[in-house]
């Protein structure tokens, strides 16, 4: 008989409640994961759920949220599982022992795989992203970088495959941008890892840049800056957030462009003002009132849960430290040197000298010293 034979004979003749129960005594909560996950997709091959996007949805993000621990959770109990059989067959053959060590030296690295999947992620990772962006001081210059920002973003989400609408901008003549506010979002239900808010909620501060300005005629090199703000969008039926209508100021208006010149000839722009937060939101880019309406109630709930989870990272002491850096508007985050094409990301001291590549869009290397700085916070707040 074949090795790989006799070893997966031995295997299904050792008692699968013993293994069950080494396995679960050591990672209960991945067992309540696992019973979860099932759950949901049984849940998801109901008629009534899969006829409703709103619910595929979310349940859909719950499920790939638990897909990790379940995939780490599965591997880890497939070594154990083999090391055991290993293990009882290494008397018989000494193939099953050189097996046995093998499997040794796998298990500690499947272990620790299962509990990083086990330490609680931000639960907003696999949402889509709203984006602002504006400019601060540097006049021109400051509106000219901000510009340079929206044009990096459109395009790192251009590479993840990710959509962009532009939900409203204010520009200047020289083709800069005052402020602008985009929907990135992803396709279909992606991991929580793979999620627009998962890598875009460490770009969210204020973004520095050093270089000679188009409107400089000496060559000297001037400091500007620019803001970015980001929040996970909300869903339009989330149950997190409930908005009062009589908490709503609604103001119509006329659509203008750049310079202030009317985009068209109806009240078709909407400001919405929540009135116990004091939140003002403006959209004109749909097409009617309504559309700019609805637009401008999902960016509401947005800021609003936004809001909610800045509230609560500061009242929890366990919460990473990355999603308060993410959601304060004041704290440099990172510089852009043209004249040496550097770039620095003061909260991680990653530097690169590949500026013109990251403005084309690539921006994940930069991306993943904040989420590797995070991965690693939150590994030593688990301890």
């Amino acid at each position: 008989m074949e090795f790989s034979e006799a070893f997966t004979l031995k295997r299904r003749f050792i008692s699968r409640q013993k293994r069950r129960t080494l396995a679960d005594e050591q990672f209960p909560a991945a067992v309540t994961a696992l019973e979860e996950y099932h759950n949901i997709e049984q849940q998801m091959a109901e008629p009534e759920v899969a006829s409703d996007p709103d619910k595929m949805r979310k349940l859909g993000r719950r499920h790939a949220e638990l897909g990790v621990i379940v995939s780490a959770y599965t591997a880890y109990k497939q070594v154990k599982d083999d090391l055991e059989a290993a293990k009882e067959m290494a008397s018989e053959d000494p193939d099953f022992a050189e097996e046995a060590k093998r499997l040794e030296s796998e298990l500690p690295a499947a272990e620790e795989k299962l509990r990083t999947a086990l330490i609680p992620r931000d639960p907003d990772d696999a949402r889509d992203t709203i984006m602002e962006i504006k400019a601060g001081t540097g006049g021109e210059e400051a509106a000219l970088f901000a510009g340079d920002l929206l044009r990096m973003y459109m395009r790192y989400a251009e590479k993840r495959g990710w959509s962009v609408a532009v939900q409203s901008e204010n520009t200047t003549e020289l083709g800069g941008v005052k402020d602008v506010q985009l929907a990135i979002r992803a396709k279909g239900t992606p991991a929580p890892e793979d999620g627009v808010w998962a890598s875009l909620k460490y770009e969210g501060g204020v973004h520095r840049v050093q270089r000679i300005p188009v409107t400089e005629s000496q060559g000297r090199i001037q400091t500007s800056a620019a803001g970015v703000i980001v929040f996970p969008e909300a869903d339009e039926d989330d149950d997190e957030i409930e908005i009062d209508q009589k908490d709503l100021k609604i103001d119509i208006f006329m659509s203008s462009g750049p310079g202030g010149q009317s985009v068209n000839t109806t009240y078709s722009a909407v400001r919405m003002t929540h009135i116990p937060t004091g939140i003002v939101v403006s959209m004109q880019d749909e097409k009617s009132q309504i559309q700019n309406r609805a637009a401008a109630l999902r960016v509401l709930k947005s800021r609003l849960l936004a809001m909610k989870h800045e509230e609560e990272a500061a009242q929890a002491a366990d919460m990473r430290h990355s999603q308060v850096r993410s959601l304060d508007r004041s704290e440099r985050i990172r510089t852009y040197n043209f004249p040496e094409n550097r770039i620095v990301d003061h909260r991680t001291n990653y530097k690169a000298y590949n500026l013109d590549a990251v403005l084309d869009g690539d921006l994940q290397a930069v991306i993943d010293s904040d989420i590797q700085a995070d991965e690693a916070d939150r590994l030593a707040n688990q301890k």
